[in-house]
């Protein structure tokens, strides 16, 4: 074995030291030393300050050894460290300052204490919890990141090749089952399971930090090498599986019993050779796909090792209850408003809604490039000829007053903000008119004194049923962050994996948006603050459309919290919004203690009685039949990041979403989302899931990290911020696939 491929050890020989016993807790672990005050300061020792796994904060004196780097982890510098007056020995993995501004090396850290905290949490009390790595601490805000383990004990199993009774072949091969097992049953694929990485004491195995883990059923990441990964994880085909792990178990069995590694394509050439591997065999262990071998139970059973989770050890979860409650409000929504929304939904009849033009005899603008009758767009074709529908107006989004297209009030806007009047009744080429159109305004008529004149983009006229959305939440819970992080998103094509295509509802406005919002978010700028207004524009706008079908205007409304706390004019249009996103702050929501530090630094306090913003917009806003709210909402907890430990936020923050729409998910986040806020919140926060016949909720981060001044020193990472969009999508007819729903109909049923 060559130097490189050794496992990295950070003390020297690896039998140098032992570490403490795994089941007494040390250092930060131990109750009497969280919180304990610094000893005197050490000529040789720092100040080092983190979180446990529980995330209490810490301080220790340290002292700390000699950098090294370890193998396949780019970035990621590590040492041995003592803390304490009682010299307790840790290993501190920290990224460096330099690979920092690369969002995958810090992304990977993130979802490695994930990982580990999760196991922690799960099984540090267990006494078959020695066989995972210990974590100690971490801090994911200091200048340089990093995580704390406890050292391992033994050597790698490479060193042990050949040297091996039978009886300690059995036992690591159980042992790495179990592990395997402990692991799947909190979702986690560890993906690094090798000889070089997996260390034996004489007595148990331990794997190494899972810096490479993945959550079971997201898309395998091309990783490690044969034969140790399987071909699917070798690859990057698929979805991560713990059956890939398991595959690691059996050439690792292997390579004990015959001295030499296989070749990794599938059983070995010589496998039958050895009577001992006959389970492993046919149970189908080294079969080339995931689905064909055992699950650990299974293997476990075969091995005749008690599977240690048998008994149902551990706590109830106690979001079960609330879960049970999601159910119940879910069928009272379903008893008020009966089985079919009265009248047209948000989604309308938008495939066959006409466009209106003007209503002169002569030929128009409209008629030249849209062709066809101005009143109305052509059907689509079907076998029985079907008359046109009556015509419709568009209804502006500001004023909710009706407008119909007229080629005279059309104008542009200069880089001073002046309307400019755009004749177009001399142009003759059908391109340069429909150039013309895409990027023109179209005047209000329905300015009243006192009122701001404002226009609409040409295109929210002469396209499909337009959708108007606004965000709604307090000032400062992140509206205008996880507004700009949403349409970077798309801009970046988040929503192509759902058969939807979008184009700028107007070009120099999107433009603008990107530029100010957009850009300066994913540079690690904080953005201002809102501003108050004095009449509502949106902030943005889309054309989305999905598979060739006529695109839909979509219009985002940010306006200030304190313009939606108040009962004003400037939220009048909220009566004419088709669908609502409202934005809960963890720091004002959550009764956690683990927030207590991060609202005394950001002077934010927390409130029982709910957003005033989320009150004022719902007590405004039309009901239907029932009580409730027509217009389908979502609830997304913005800055999730700040609790992204919890289990039941990192099942869902710690995933990408899926490709393909499926009811499913939103359905399962939705549950737990509000299990979560229901234990940790007050019953006012969830007041628009109350009201609103339709509301989903989410787990979002537009930003993934707290700003320093004016900027996010890590970056802005944002975490499932499409959630709420998709879900509104899907409940008005956009996503394709997904029948528009009914009063909780759909993906909340």
């Amino acid at each position: 074995m060559t130097d490189q491929n050794r496992p990295h050890d950070p003390d020297g020989p690896p039998d140098a030291h032992r570490p403490p016993d795994p089941q007494q807790p040390i250092g930060p672990d131990h109750p009497d030393h969280i919180g304990e005050p610094s000893p005197p300061p050490h000529p040789y020792y720092q100040e080092l300050e983190f979180l446990n796994h529980q995330e209490a904060q810490v301080r220790f004196a340290v002292r700390y050894g000699e950098d090294r780097r370890p193998p396949g982890r780019p970035g990621i510098l590590v040492r041995r460290a003592l803390l304490g007056t009682g010299a307790v020995p840790v290993h501190q993995y920290r990224l460096t300052s330099s690979p920092q501004r690369d969002p995958d090396a810090y992304g990977l850290l993130e979802r490695e204490v994930a990982a580990a905290v999760a196991l922690e949490r799960r099984y540090g009390g267990a006494k078959f919890g020695a066989v995972l790595p210990r974590v100690v601490g971490f801090d994911l805000t200091a200048a340089e990141p990093f995580v704390l383990y406890r050292p391992p004990g033994g050597r790698p199993l490479s060193d042990w090749a050949g040297r091996l009774a039978a009886e300690d072949q059995e036992r690591i091969t159980g042992q790495l089952a179990m592990a395997v097992r402990l692991l799947g049953d909190v979702d986690l694929v560890h993906r690094a399971i090798t000889p070089d990485t997996v260390r034996w004491d004489g007595a148990r195995v331990r794997l190494c930090e899972p810096y490479a883990a993945l959550r079971a059923g997201e898309t395998r990441e091309p990783f490690g090498a044969a034969p140790w990964a399987s071909p699917e994880q070798r690859a990057g085909h698929g979805a991560a599986d713990p059956r890939d792990d398991l595959w690691s178990v059996a050439e690792i069995a292997y390579f004990l019993l015959s001295g030499r590694p296989d070749r990794g394509e599938g059983p070995p050439a010589d496998l039958a050779d050895y009577r001992r591997l006959a389970a492993l065999e046919h149970s189908g262990l080294f079969a080339r796909e995931a689905e064909r071998r055992p699950h650990p139970t299974e293997l476990l059973r075969l091995l005749h090792v008690p599977d240690p989770l048998a008994t149902g050890a551990g706590a109830a979860d106690p979001l079960d209850r609330w879960r049970a409650e999601y159910d119940t409000q879910i069928a009272r929504k379903r008893a008020l408003s009966g089985e079919a929304r009265p009248g047209a939904g948000p989604a309308g009849d938008a495939q066959d809604a006409p466009v209106q033009g003007p209503r002169s005899p002569r030929t128009s603008v409209f008629r030249r490039v849209f062709g066809g009758d101005e009143t109305a767009r052509p059907a689509a074709p079907a076998p029985e000829p079907v008359p046109a529908p009556p015509a419709r107006s568009r209804m502006c989004p500001h004023c909710l007053l009706p407008v119909e297209y007229d080629e005279r009030l059309l104008v542009t806007i200069d880089a001073k903000g002046n309307r400019i009047p755009l004749d177009l009744s001399g142009e003759r080429r059908p391109g340069h008119l429909s150039d013309a159109l895409r990027k023109a305004y179209h005047l209000c008529p329905h300015t009243r004194d006192g009122d701001e004149g404002h226009e609409l983009p040409v295109p929210y006229l002469t396209n499909g049923e337009p959708l108007s959305i606004a965000l709604v939440g307090s000032s400062s819970v992140g509206k205008t962050h996880l507004l700009a992080a949403m349409l970077g998103e798309v801009e970046l094509g988040g929503l192509e994996p759902y058969g939807l295509k979008c184009r700028p509802l107007n070009p120099e406005a999107h433009r603008t948006y990107l530029r100010e919002r957009v850009q300066s978010l994913q540079q690690g700028r904080q953005l201002g603050r809102t501003g108050q207004q004095t009449f509502a524009r949106f902030a943005d706008g889309l054309l989305v459309s999905a598979g060739g079908a006529t695109p839909r205007p979509v219009v985002f409304f940010d306006l200030a919290g304190e313009d939606l706390a108040q009962d004003s004019e400037v939220g009048r249009f909220l009566m004419g919004v088709d669908a609502f996103i409202f934005v809960l702050d963890p720091l004002r929501a959550l009764r956690m203690p683990s927030l207590d530090p991060v609202r005394e630094q950001s002077g934010l306090r927390r409130r029982d009685l709910g957003d005033e913003a989320f009150a004022t917009v719902l007590n405004r806003i039309p009901r239907q039949r029932g009580g409730l709210v027509a217009a389908p909402a979502a609830l997304a907890v913005n800055k999730s990041d700040l609790v992204r430990f919890e289990p039941v936020v990192d099942r869902w923050l710690g995933r990408a979403l899926p490709g393909p729409h499926d009811p499913a998910v939103p359905r399962a986040e939705s549950r737990d989302a509000y299990a979560f806020l229901a234990q940790h919140a007050s019953p006012a926060w969830l007041k628009p899931f109350d009201d609103c016949a339709d509301c989903t909720l989410h787990f979002v981060a537009a930003t993934g990290g707290q700003a320093r001044g004016d900027r996010f020193p890590h970056g802005a990472r944002p975490r499932r911020v499409l959630a709420p969009l998709l879900s509104l999508f899907a409940l008005c007819g956009l996503l394709p696939g997904a029948r528009p729903a009914g009063p909780t109909e759909g993906i909340v049923r």
